[in-house]
C-alpha cells in the first residue's frame, strides 16, 4: 500500500503511485501555469479598459491588486504602439502587393501601368529582375518585424487584461471595512451584553468534538498534517445531515442539483478569477504534478478545486446558452481544497480553517443585464438567510469592502455566524459560513460562454453563493447546542430527520439508536 507522504508545516503533498513518477500537490497560484492551446478563447472588453484606464487602476488599488495598478496605463500604451506600428507597415505592404503582382506575371505587369505614373510603379519598371527579387526579399523581413512586434505588444495586452479584477459595483464599500446590512436570528447572548464579554462559560467546538471522541485533529495530523481532521459519530452524521438538509432547501427553490468533478484544469479555475489568499497574502492552490512525459506532450495542469464554483462555471466553456434556459441554475456538494489554511492559533484552530472541507455551492447563469442578475443574486441570499435562520444560528449579514473581493466578483455579501467558542478573538466570535457574489460577464468572458440577448451574441452574467460552508456550520453547531450538564450536542429539530430523528448526540456509540 502506497501513504501519502507530507511535508513540514503543510507545504506540499507527494502520492507514490506504484513505479509511475510521483504526483506532488503543490502549493502554487493557478496564475503561475502556462495556458494550454486548448484553454477556452477568452474575450476581453479591452476598449472599456482603454476608454477609462483610471477606474481600473482605482479598482486594482482599491481591491488590494496594488502590483496590477499599472496594467491599465500599460494597455493604452501597448495600443497606441499597436497603432503606431500598423501605420509604418502600411506604405511596405502597398509596396509588398505591387512587388507580388510584378512577380507574379512580368509582362501583365509592365502593361496594366504603362501608364500609371506613380512614384512605386515607376521605380520598379526601372529595376532589374534581381533587383526585385531582392527587393521583395527586404520587405518580407521587414514586414515580419512589424507584424512579430505587432504580436508581441497583443499577447502582452491580452495578458494583463486576464489579470485584471473586475469592476466593483457601486454598492460595495470602498477601502477595508464591511457593512452591516442585518442580523439573523437573536443574539444567544443577555441583554445588552457585548460578544467577547460574556461571562457564559462557552465551549470551543474543538474541545466538544475531542471530549466527545466526534473530532479528532491528532489522528489527522499522523496521517495527514496539521489542517486536516476526522469526523466520527455525531458530527460525521451532523456534516452529512447539513449537506442533505441543504441540496433539499435550494431544489425545492428550483435549483438543479450537480455531482461535478473534483479535479479541473489550473486554466478553468484561472478563467474563474479564483485566486485565495491567505493570511500572508500568498494565493495558494494544490495543482497535480505531471511526469514527464505528459509536460512534453503539453497535457494541461490539474488542479484540486478549491470550490465547485470553478467546475460549475466549466460546464459551458466554449458553449451557447440558449436565452430561453436563463437564468440556469445549479447547486453541487463536494470537497474543496485549499492550501492557505494559515498559521496555526486560536483564530485558526478546530474546524474554522482546513485544507479540505466539504461545501454546498449555488451557481447561476443569468441574462446580461443588471435587473436579471439581481433577481438570482437576491434568491441566493433569501436561500442562504432561510437556512441559516431555520438552524438557529445567530448571524449578520454584511456588505463586503472592496479589499475583499475576489477578482471575479463586482460585488460580494458574506454572512457571519457568531461563535461562542471564538469570542475571545479580535473578531468577537464571528466568523463567515456563507458568501454570495455576483460577477457580471468576467467568468464567462474568459470562459468563451455565449448567450443571445437582444438579437446579438452576448456573455451571461454568473452569481455564486455557497448555501453551507459544512465544517464551520458542525462548529458552529457543537457551540451552541452544547449541553453541559448531560455532555451532549441539541440536533437543531430541522436535522433531526437526516439523524435518525435524534434529538441529540453525545459521545461515539452512545444515543446512536435512541
Amino acid at each position: 500500500m502506497n501513504l501519502p507522504l507530507s511535508c513540514p508545516r503543510c507545504r506540499a503533498f507527494r502520492l507514490q503511485l506504484g513505479s509511475q513518477s510521483p504526483r506532488a500537490l503543490p502549493r502554487r497560484t493557478f496564475t503561475a501555469h502556462k495556458r494550454p492551446p486548448s484553454a477556452p478563447k477568452p474575450i476581453i472588453d479591452y476598449k472599456a479598459i482603454r476608454r477609462d484606464p483610471e477606474l481600473y487602476e482605482r479598482t486594482c488599488k482599491q481591491r488590494n491588486y496594488a502590483p496590477l495598478a499599472q496594467h491599465p496605463s500599460r494597455i493604452v500604451e501597448l495600443h497606441q504602439k499597436c497603432l503606431q506600428l500598423q501605420r509604418q507597415v502600411r506604405s511596405d505592404q502597398v509596396w509588398a502587393n505591387l512587388l507580388r503582382r510584378y512577380l507574379t506575371n512580368r509582362t501583365k505587369f509592365l502593361a496594366d501601368t504603362a501608364t500609371d505614373s506613380h512614384d512605386n510603379t515607376k521605380k520598379l519598371r526601372e529595376m532589374s529582375p534581381e533587383q526585385v527579387k531582392a527587393a521583395a526579399r527586404d520587405v518580407k523581413t521587414k514586414i515580419a518585424e512589424f507584424e512579430k512586434a505587432e504580436g508581441e505588444a497583443l499577447a502582452e495586452i491580452h495578458a494583463l487584461a486576464l489579470e485584471m479584477p473586475n469592476l466593483t459595483s457601486e454598492t460595495t464599500p470602498p477601502g477595508d471595512e464591511h457593512e452591516v446590512r442585518s442580523y439573523i436570528n437573536e443574539s444567544p447572548l443577555p441583554p445588552n451584553t457585548k460578544p467577547g464579554t460574556t461571562p457564559h462559560p462557552w465551549r470551543s467546538h474543538d474541545d466538544i468534538g475531542t471530549e466527545l471522541g466526534v473530532l479528532d485533529f491528532a489522528t489527522a495530523a499522523t496521517t495527514s498534517g496539521w489542517g486536516w481532521y476526522y469526523m466520527l459519530g455525531g458530527a460525521a452524521q451532523l456534516e452529512q445531515a447539513l449537506v442533505q438538509y441543504a441540496l433539499s432547501m435550494a431544489t425545492k427553490h428550483g435549483w438543479t442539483q450537480v455531482s461535478p468533478p473534483t479535479m479541473v484544469y489550473s486554466h478553468i479555475g484561472s478563467a474563474c478569477g479564483f485566486r485565495p489568499r491567505d493570511t500572508h497574502g500568498e494565493q495558494q492552490v494544490y495543482t497535480v504534478a505531471q511526469g514527464h512525459e505528459d509536460a512534453a506532450r503539453g497535457v494541461p495542469e490539474l488542479c484540486l478545486s478549491g470550490t465547485s464554483e470553478i467546475p460549475l462555471a466549466g460546464m459551458k466553456v466554449s458553449c451557447t446558452i440558449p436565452a430561453k434556459d436563463l437564468p440556469l441554475k445549479c447547486v453541487a456538494v463536494s470537497r474543496c481544497y485549499r492550501a492557505e489554511a494559515g498559521a496555526r492559533g486560536a483564530d485558526t484552530r478546530g474546524l474554522y480553517r482546513v485544507h479540505e472541507f466539504t461545501k454546498v455551492e449555488l451557481f447561476a447563469w443569468t441574462a446580461p443585464e443588471s435587473a436579471a442578475s439581481e433577481t438570482v443574486y437576491q434568491q441566493i441570499l433569501a436561500l442562504q438567510t432561510e437556512i441559516l435562520r431555520s438552524l438557529g444560528l445567530y448571524c449578520r449579514v454584511l456588505e463586503m469592502p472592496a479589499r475583499d473581493l475576489g477578482a471575479s466578483a463586482t460585488r460580494k455579501v458574506d454572512i457571519e455566524a457568531w461563535f461562542p467558542g471564538r469570542q475571545k478573538l479580535p473578531s468577537a466570535g464571528w466568523g463567515e459560513v456563507t458568501s454570495a457574489s455576483t460577477c457580471t460577464d468576467y467568468q464567462t468572458r474568459r470562459l468563451a460562454t455565449r448567450t443571445e440577448f437582444n438579437g446579438a451574441k452576448a456573455f451571461p452574467w454568473t452569481c455564486n453563493g455557497t448555501a453551507l460552508a459544512v465544517p464551520r456550520v458542525v462548529a458552529a453547531l457543537l457551540e451552541y447546542g452544547w449541553d453541559e450538564e448531560t455532555k451532549t450536542v441539541v440536533i437543531p429539530p430541522v436535522l433531526r430527520p437526516w439523524m435518525g430523528g435524534r434529538e441529540r448526540f453525545g459521545r461515539v456509540g452512545e444515543l446512536e439508536s435512541e
